[in-house]
C-alpha cells in the first residue's frame, strides 16, 4: 500500500459514507500466474454508488450477520521446516529474512502474507531427523529428566525470529506421541497411552507449555494428541480413545489453571473431517468444559462435516489445522481446491483457523523421518527451500496469503476480522466463491474495514479450458460497487461506518 493510499483513507474516514465507501486496495493471484499475490490500487478507485441493475453475479454483503473471529491462516513449523530455514539463514541471511518477512509480517500496508497461525510439534513428528520426546528416561513419572532442549536448537531459534517479526501469531502446540515409556507399546511409533499414565502425560504437556514459555514462546493453544485415531508404526503416532483423551484434558486443564496457563486453549480431536459426528462430539460429551474446541484435518470426509459438529456444539470453536500439498499436482487446480475447501470453505463452515501442513520443505519433499510412510506421494511445503540458498513460494502460499490479508488487524493491538454474511445471486452465482469479513478498529470513531476474498473459478475446465473474467456487482449498506474479477483469487477491501 502506498503512502498516498494510506493518506487518502485517513482523509476519507472524516467524510460521509456515501462519498467515502471506496475500494482502494486489491491483492490478486491469477490462474496463469501473471499476478502472484500482487497488490494494486484500482484506477480510478471504485465507488459504492446508488444501486443500478445487478450483474449476473451479484455479491450481497450483510454486515448485520456477524459470525466467528478468524484467528488466522498458516501451517506447521515442523523440525524439517525449522532445519531448512536455519540452513537458509546460515547460507544466505538476506534471503532468510526476506522470506520470513514475506511469510509473517502482519503490518498493515505490507505486501506479505502475515501468517498468524503456526502449529508446532511437541517432540518428534514424521518430519524430524530422529524420534525423540522431551523425556525419554523410562519410568520417569515425576518427569525429573524432562528437557525442552531435546528438540533441535533450530526449532527455538527459528521461532524466536518469527516472533520478532510477528508478536500476534497464534502458536498451537501439538504432540505426535507421548514418550515411549508411557505407552503399552514402549515405542513412540504407534500404540496407545497406558491409562495409568494419564496424569503423568498431562504433567508432561504442562511442562511442555512451561518449556516453550521459558524459550520465549507463549502458546495460544495445545492439543492432547495429533490424529488420535491413527497408529502408524513408521513414525510417531498414538491411538487415543475418547475416554483417554478426555481424562488427559481434565487433568491438564486443572494443571494449566493452577500454573498460569488458564487462558491457553485446549484443542481436541485433531483428525479428519469424516468422523466429525463421532469422536469430537463424544469428547465434548465427556469433558466439554475442558476444551475450547476441536480441530480437523482434510484427508477424509468433506469440509461441510464441520457443521455436523457445529450443530451439536455451537459454543465450541472449530479449527482446520492440517492439509498437505503433494508433488506433481496442478498449480491452478490446487489454488481452486485450497481456496474453496479451506481458506474460504473451512471458515464458511465455522472454522476460526485454516492451515496447511509443512511450512517449508526441500525440492524433494523432505527431509522426512527415515522410514516414515506418511507421504505416499512426496509432500510439498508452503515454501520450497533450495540447497543453493534460494526459495520459492508454492500454490499453498498464495492461497494462504490471499485469505490472510482479509482478516489481519488494521491497527496495532486491534482485533482480528470476523466472518460476516455474504451471498452470491444471479445466473452466474456459481462462478464465484466468496468469503466476507469485518475488522474492527482500536478507536471507536475509526471506520471498520470490510474485506472480500473471491475465487473466480469460471475456467470451463470440465470441457475446453477457457478462463472467463466475471463482472460482478457488490451490494453493501444500500450502495453498490462494480468489479471485474479475473480467474483466480482476489482480495479487496473498503472502509465504512458500522
Amino acid at each position: 500500500m502506498t503512502r498516498l493510499t494510506v493518506a487518502v483513507i485517513g482523509y476519507l474516514s472524516l467524510i460521509s459514507p456515501a462519498v467515502s465507501q471506496q475500494i482502494f486496495d486489491v491483492f490478486t493471484t491469477t490462474w496463469d500466474r501473471s499476478s502472484l499475490f500482487t497488490y494494486s490500487t484500482p484506477s480510478p478507485v471504485i465507488d459504492f454508488v446508488t444501486p443500478g441493475t445487478a450483474a449476473s453475479a451479484d455479491i450481497v454483503v450483510n454486515d448485520k450477520q456477524v459470525y466467528q473471529t478468524v484467528y488466522g491462516f498458516g501451517a506447521t513449523l515442523t523440525d524439517s521446516s525449522a532445519k531448512l530455514l536455519s540452513q537458509l539463514k546460515s547460507k544466505n541471511a538476506d534471503n532468510y529474512w526476506s522470506l520470513l518477512g514475506y511469510l509473517f509480517d502482519p503490518t498493515d500496508g505490507k505486501e506479505s502474507a502475515g501468517i498468524t497461525y503456526l502449529r508446532v510439534p511437541i517432540g518428534a513428528s514424521d518430519f524430524s531427523d530422529t524420534v525423540y520426546s522431551f523425556d525419554d528416561v523410562s519410568g520417569d513419572t515425576s518427569l525429573k529428566s524432562f528437557n525442552i532442549n531435546n528438540a533441535p536448537s533450530y526449532v527455538f531459534s527459528t521461532l524466536t525470529d518469527i516472533l520478532g517479526l510477528n508478536s500476534i501469531i497464534h502458536v498451537h502446540l501439538v504432540p505426535w506421541s507421548p514418550p515411549a515409556w508411557m505407552k503399552g507399546s514402549k515405542t513412540m511409533k504407534g500404540g496407545s497411552l497406558s491409562t495409568s499414565n494419564i496424569d503423568a502425560y498431562a504433567n508432561y504437556l504442562l511442562k511442555s507449555l512451561q518449556g516453550f514459555k521459558n524459550k520465549g514462546v507463549n502458546a495460544w493453544g495445545i492439543s492432547i494428541q495429533n490424529e488420535p485415531e491413527n497408529s502408524d508404526t513408521s513414525y510417531p503416532s498414538c491411538n487415543m480413545p475418547v475416554s483417554t483423551e478426555a481424562g488427559v484434558a481434565t487433568s491438564l486443564r486443572t494443571l494449566m489453571n493452577n500454573n498460569g496457563f488458564s487462558s491457553v486453549k485446549i484443542v481436541g480431536y485433531e483428525h479428519n473431517w469424516i468422523d466429525a459426528g463421532a469422536y469430537p462430539e463424544q469428547l465434548m460429551a465427556s469433558a466439554g468444559s475442558d476444551f475450547a474446541g476441536v480441530s480437523f484435518h482434510c484427508y477424509q470426509g468433506a469440509v461441510s462435516d464441520q457443521n455436523t459438529f457445529h450443530s451439536a456444539y455451537s459454543n465450541k470453536e472449530i479449527y482446520e489445522t492440517e492439509c498437505t500439498g503433494q508433488m506433481g499436482t496442478d498449480w491452478w487446480g490446487d489454488i481452486k481446491w485450497y481456496t474453496n475447501q479451506l481458506f474460504i470453505g473451512a471458515v464458511t463452515n465455522n472454522a476460526a483457523v485454516a492451515a496447511m501442513w509443512n511450512l517449508a520443505l526441500d525440492s524433494s519433499g523432505g527431509p522426512v523421518l527415515p522410514g516414515s510412510d506418511s507421504c505416499k506421494t512426496a509432500c510439498r511445503g508452503v515454501i520450497t527451500i533450495n540447497s543453493d540458498g534460494t526459495w520459492v513460494p508454492n500454490q499453498e502460499f498464495y492461497a494462504i496469503a490471499q485469505a490472510s490479508r482479509a482478516i489481519l488487524p488494521k491497527d496495532s493491538g486491534g482485533p482480528f476480522g470476523k466472518r460476516i454474511g455474504v451471498t452470491v445471486n444471479g445466473g452466474m452465482n456459481w462462478a464465484l466463491v466468496v468469503g466476507a469479513y469485518r475488522t474492527g478498529r482500536v478507536s471507536s470513531s475509526a471506520w471498520p474495514r470490510y474485506s472480500l476474498v473471491v475465487l473466480n473459478w469460471d475456467d470451463s475446465s470440465s470441457t475446453t479450458f477457457k478462463p472467463v473474467p466475471v463482472k460482478a456487482t457488490i451490494e453493501f449498506q444500500g450502495k453498490q460497487a462494480t468489479y471485474t474479477f479475473p480467474v483466480g483469487v482476489t482480495t479487496l477491501w473498503w472502509y465504512a461506518s458500522s
